[in-house]
């Protein structure tokens, strides 16, 4: 059986020119596979960033400019890894070669998942776990090149945190620790994040999922011990929502159902199936439920949720040894998808 390499960020993103990509680790390199025009069929996987040697593990973040950031380990000297930047700016164009951009610790081994979220300056601010159990951060400046890495502090953290650009443009951080859920945020455009309250629940960790819901909030999907689902906004008490379909995060996408402002969650379900359920935005008291979609998919098969060029929701899986599927809402009330396709 193929592994499923660990992967931080929606892998399903909207380029500038409306078209869709697909990243994914594999084979010590990332690839991309990208719509040729906005709805028509899907070029060849292609590597991004150069020929570098890669660890399987990838973040994703995306700017309002539409430009898509990634962050990986790579080899440096036996024992030791940094993490390095690349920036695609259009889907149907070779992405930026990979640059080099530290270590948390300076040096070391890999510490943890990284995450990067893009302010609304275009500023990518990258995220990963020191050995000292906190957080160390890293953000672009606004001239070019790199700040220092800085500690922000969080001790117990684990290693897969979540990162987001809120309605504000602001960025926020989130850590799972053993009490419960750590915040971070941006006081002000550019600057370095400060803890902010913190949440105490019983989490799983690695089921952090973050979502802007509003230009004031943004809404935290998380797992339980028990396996529900909630939603936290910060001030408020979390939500129970529903019994998660599978293990690992949701995917969760702020988009438009007849008319409605709506949140769409979707997993691969522990029956082998990609689920969907919605809600109307911050109205999570609506009640949700799962409704089933697609063929049966491998163990490790990841779904992801995009908005394409035309606003129509669209859906995608990725099995673990690469094969792609994608389906699109079809006009017709509610989330009704269309078939299936391999690409």
């Amino acid at each position: 059986m193929s592994t499923v390499p660990p992967l931080n960020g929606s892998w399903l993103l909207r380029g500038r020119d409306g078209s869709l990509s697909a990243y994914a680790p594999r084979d010590e390199a990332v690839w991309c596979r990208a719509e040729r025009h906005p709805g028509l069929p899907w070029a060849p996987p292609r590597r991004i960033g150069g020929d570098q040697r890669l660890h399987a593990q990838l973040a994703l973040g995306q700017g309002a400019d539409g430009y898509a950031h990634l962050v990986a380990w790579r080899p440096t000297v036996p024992g030791e890894s940094g993490l390095v930047h690349s920036t695609h700016f259009r889907p149907h164009l070779a992405a930026l070669d990979w640059v080099p951009i530290g270590h948390p610790d300076r040096k070391g081994d890999r510490t943890g998942l990284p995450a990067v979220a893009v302010d609304a300056e275009g500023r990518a601010h990258v995220f990963a776990r020191n050995k000292g159990g906190g957080v160390g951060m890293l953000a672009q400046k606004e001239r070019g090149g790199w700040g220092p890495w800085r500690d922000i502090g969080g001790p117990g953290a684990h290693e897969e945190l979540a990162a987001v650009t809120g309605g504000s443009g602001r960025v926020e951080l989130y850590a799972t620790t053993s009490d419960g859920i750590l915040r971070w945020r941006q006081e002000e455009p550019g600057a370095t994040l400060v803890p902010d309250e913190a949440l105490e629940a019983s989490v799983r960790p690695g089921t952090l999922t973050a979502l802007p819901t509003s230009k004031e909030h943004t809404t935290l999907f998380f797992a339980d011990l028990e396996g529900m689902l909630h939603a936290w906004r910060p001030g408020t008490d979390p939500v129970p929502l529903l019994l998660a379909a599978g293990p690992g995060r949701v995917s969760a996408l702020r988009c438009t159902i007849d008319d409605h402002d709506c949140t769409l969650l979707a997993q691969r379900s522990a029956s082998g199936r990609a689920v969907f359920a919605a809600c109307p935005t911050e109205q999570e008291s609506a009640g949700l439920w799962w409704s089933e979609s697609g063929p049966q998919l491998p163990v490790g098969t990841r779904v992801a949720l995009a908005e394409d060029a035309e606003g129509r929701v669209v859906a995608a899986t990725l099995s673990p040894d690469g094969e792609l599927r994608v389906a699109r809402q079809k006009d017709e009330p509610g989330l009704a998808l269309g078939a299936w396709q391999s690409v």
